[in-house]
């Protein structure tokens, strides 16, 4: 049996049959106008969960998985009497359903029912101060005959941000060059040349018998090293932007609406379903 702290999750859940065979969502727990007690579920059934099937609570169990498993058969929940889902049960609506369901109806007492009103206190689903569970039909009575389908996007851009940083430095350093200069030196020569009457005069210039001396200053280049300094280049730093792709992944969620509908697989009106 689900217990009132149970009912805080049975609204909007799914429900099942006895056999396992999946009915529909859960819109609304009704309460007995005299005990205040839980008594049906009010399911979501037909195409598109269009109709809403009120089968008892009574026999309800609440799975782990948040499902709700009754105690009635799919077929027998959705042949129930059709009854006006406008928040109360009157008697004799509940009549109808008792003897549908195949209980007793004593008419002496002061039956009829009511979905428990949304509260503007507590948290949508249960009303702390009442103690009583709310309910919203999230596909049925109370929205359009159309649902919403939603799913994510990534959103892709680019933002810049600092890779890396360089620098510019100079330093001193000292490496051997080689260079071939030409360079000159005199040697001494000895010249003889016989008296003519050119140099005759010279050569009768002086003592006739005597001694004398010439000196000659030989000279020699040799190789002079030295260095100067000259700008060759000027060197900066620079940046140029290169345009290439990268692939990136996410993960987004999408809604998926599925169909679920008691036309079986023979319908002529269907066609073949696969």
């Amino acid at each position: 049996m689900i217990t009132q702290d149970q009912l805080r999750d049975v609204i909007g859940s799914t429900a099942y049959d006895r056999d396992g065979d999946k009915i529909g969502k859960i819109g609304h727990v009704y309460f007995d106008d005299s005990t205040d007690q839980p008594k049906w579920l009010t399911v979501n059934t037909g195409f598109f969960g269009t109709s809403e099937s009120f089968v008892p609570l009574q026999g309800a169990e609440s799975t782990d998985g948040g499902s709700v498993t009754v105690a009635y058969d799919k077929s027998t929940i959705k042949d129930a009497p059709s009854v006006s889902e406008d928040g109360h049960l009157s008697p004799e609506d509940e009549e109808r359903l008792y003897r549908h369901y195949g209980f007793d109806y004593d008419t002496s007492a002061d039956f009829g029912g009511r979905h428990a009103e949304r509260g503007t206190e507590g948290d949508g689903v249960f009303d702390d101060d009442r103690r009583t569970a709310v309910g919203h039909d999230t596909s049925g009575p109370n929205t359009d005959a159309a649902m919403t389908r939603s799913e994510e996007r990534l959103n892709v851009g680019t933002e810049s941000r600092e890779a890396g940083r360089a620098r510019l430095r100079k330093h001193v350093v000292t490496e051997q060059q080689q260079v071939t200069v030409p360079v000159s030196h005199e040697e001494l020569r000895v010249e003889r040349e016989p008296i003519t009457d050119a140099n005759r005069g010279d050569a009768y210039d002086g003592p006739a018998i005597s001694e004398e001396e010439h000196e000659v200053t030989l000279r020699a280049e040799r190789p002079v090293v030295s260095t100067e300094t000259e700008a060759v280049e000027r060197v900066r730093l620079g940046t140029e932007t290169v345009r290439s792709e990268e692939t990136v992944r996410g993960e987004v969620r999408k809604e998926e609406i599925e169909v679920d509908d008691d036309l079986t697989a023979t319908d002529p009106t269907r066609g073949d379903r696969r």
